[in-house]
């Protein structure tokens, strides 16, 4: 009888059962799995609370074009740009406010020409571009005496030109018409280049960068103001302010101009002017009531042209003059104030 051999007793041993797994082998793949899942859902979630956010910013921007007109997300976004493109300018150097002024007046100009050739009116651009040029310019480089000087030579310049220009077509116009287009003509030097030229006068004062400055301020935070006052209180137009000139202006939306123009003249006197507050307040009263004329008196410019933008050259905004309406007589109610209050820093 054989005796069996080691490799036979070898095959007949059965195999050792596999070790139970330990219970902590599979944390760390079970633990990213779940870190996964669950940046998956908190993704999800945020997505879709975006996505509703979105939905309700674009619900609340229709609303709000279909009742003024204006997009407001691309208004904001013009506005920012614009803004830091003028505080970069007064804050480096006065002489690239005033290349960027210059370029602002001579277009608005340009603006205000084909505006009333759109309402009729018989208007020689290049004439007008020119007295702008030269008019705007003296603000600053010439002696305020010389800017009420060449104030005077424009008018008459441009008057004279135009009335020359249509003797020699002879197209018929009555005299009446002929009148009109001669006033339009004078208008144009007073109300675009010689009020931007007070403006550069203002900037050439000692520390006039921050009046400018302290100006545009408060002129926007009073137009920022009424916009958002109007929108939240005078909804339908409750109290219209002047219906047949601005139907949609409303008391509402002057009150939010009030407090705002009041609010920003206080910081601005505190914190760029360097008088007191008091005094700030008295700038931010006085210009509120500035550019609310000068927003009414466009406003019945447009109604008598029968336009109800200037032009559609800034996106969100409208026209040129549309946004300098309030600034430009402003600027001669801050070059009034100048030397009255600049004493009140020193003290």
């Amino acid at each position: 009888m054989s005796t069996p051999s080691d490799d036979e007793d070898a095959s007949r041993i059965p195999p050792r059962p596999p070790l139970p797994s330990r219970a902590g082998d599979n944390a760390p793949t079970r633990g990213g799995e779940n870190l996964q899942r669950q940046f998956r859902a908190r993704k999800a979630e945020l997505e879709t609370h975006v996505s509703h956010a979105r939905d309700q910013l674009d619900q609340a921007n229709e609303r709000i074009k279909e009742r003024t007109g204006r997009d407001l997300v691309v208004a904001i976004g013009v506005g920012l740009l614009i803004g830091g493109v003028i505080l970069a300018s007064l804050l480096l150097a006065k002489w690239s406010f005033v290349v960027i002024g210059l370029a602002i007046i001579l277009l608005a100009v340009w603006e205000l020409v084909l505006a009333l050739r759109t309402g009729g009116r018989k208007v020689d651009l290049w004439p007008q571009l020119v007295v702008a040029a030269a008019l705007a310019s003296a603000g600053y480089f010439a002696d305020p005496g010389l800017t009420w000087v060449m104030l005077f030579v424009a008018v008459f310049g441009v008057v004279v030109w135009r009335l020359v220009a249509q003797m020699i077509v002879k197209d018929g116009r009555t005299y009446g018409d002929v009148l009109t287009d001669a006033l339009a003509s004078g208008f144009i030097p007073v109300y675009v280049p010689f009020l931007g030229a007070v403006i550069l006068m203002l900037l050439r004062q000692p520390r006039g960068e921050w009046w400018v400055l302290s100006l545009i301020v408060v002129v926007v935070a009073a137009d920022t103001c009424a916009y958002a006052s109007g929108l939240l209180f005078g909804r339908g137009g409750r109290h219209p302010m002047a219906p047949r000139v601005s139907p949609k202006k409303t008391w509402e939306g002057f009150a939010g101009a009030v407090v705002g123009s009041l609010v920003a003249g206080a910081l601005v006197g505190c914190y760029l002017l360097g008088v007191p507050w008091w005094a700030g307040v008295i700038l931010g009263a006085v210009l509120v009531a500035s550019a609310t004329i000068g927003d009414l008196g466009e406003s019945l410019l447009k109604r008598d042209l029968g336009i109800k933008d200037m032009s559609s050259w800034i996106p969100g905004h409208g026209g040129l003059l549309d946004r300098l309406d309030s600034v430009l007589p402003s600027a001669v109610v801050a070059l009034a104030l100048y030397p009255l209050l600049t004493p009140l820093a020193a003290s």
